[in-house]
C-alpha cells in the first residue's frame, strides 16, 4: 500500500503548514528536500501520533513531533525509485542473509546496493542531518533508532517515545 501511494503521490497537497507547526526554518529547509511521497508518508506519521497522543491522553512531546516528521530525511541524500525501495523491503523480509550481504558495504553509490545501504543506514543520516539543525538531542536520538530492534536499543528514558514512533510509522 506504501508503494501504491508512492504512484499517486503527486496527486496529493502536502499540508506544510502542520509541519511548519513542530519544525524550526532550518528543519523545514530539510522537510522540504525530501521527495514528496516522504512528505506525505512522515506527515501521516505525525497524524498517527498525534491521534495515539490523544487516545491515551498523552502529550505530544515537541522531539517526538519532529521526529516523526523527519525520521526519513536521511533518504533525501540517496533518492530511489520505488522499485527500489520495495526490492529493498522484499529482500528484506524473504532473503535477509542477501539483504545483509548487499547492505554491508555501507556505499551508496554502487548502484545496485544503494536500496540496501540507504535502508539500513538513512536513520544514522536523519539523525546526523537533524542534529546540524540544532534539533533537541532526544529527537535526533529517535531518528537515529527508529528502525531498530527495541532490544537492539540502548537503555534510555526515551524508548516509549520510540515505541510510539515505531508503531506510527509502522503504520504508515
Amino acid at each position: 500500500s506504501q508503494g501504491l501511494r508512492a504512484l499517486f503521490a503527486f496527486a496529493q497537497p502536502v499540508e506544510l503548514d502542520l509541519a511548519a507547526s513542530y519544525l524550526t526554518e532550518r528543519q523545514m529547509a530539510l522537510f522540504r528536500q525530501m521527495p514528496t511521497v516522504e512528505q506525505l508518508h512522515s506527515l501521516n506519521v505525525l497524524r498517527t501520533v498525534l491521534a495515539q497522543s490523544s487516545a491515551a491522553h498523552l502529550p505530544v512531546p515537541p522531539e517526538l513531533a519532529v521526529a516523526a516528521l523527519l525520521h526519513d530525511v536521511g533518504k533525501s541524500r540517496y533518492p530511489l525509485a520505488v522499485w527500489q525501495k520495495t526490492l529493498a523491503v522484499l529482500t528484506r523480509a524473504f532473503a535477509p542473509v542477501t539483504f545483509a550481504r548487499l547492505s554491508r558495504s555501507g556505499n551508496p553509490r554502487r548502484p545496485f546496493e544503494r536500496p540496501f545501504v540507504v535502508y539500513v543506514h538513512h536513520p544514522a543520516w536523519s539523525a546526523e542531518m537533524l542534529a546540524q539543525t540544532h534539533a533537541p538531542p532526544d529527537a535526533a536520538w529517535l531518528v537515529g533508532y527508529h528502525q531498530h530492534r527495541l532490544e537492539d536499543v540502548p537503555q534510555s528514558d526515551l524508548v516509549p517515545l520510540l515505541q510510539r514512533l515505531q508503531r506510527a510509522d509502522d503504520a504508515n
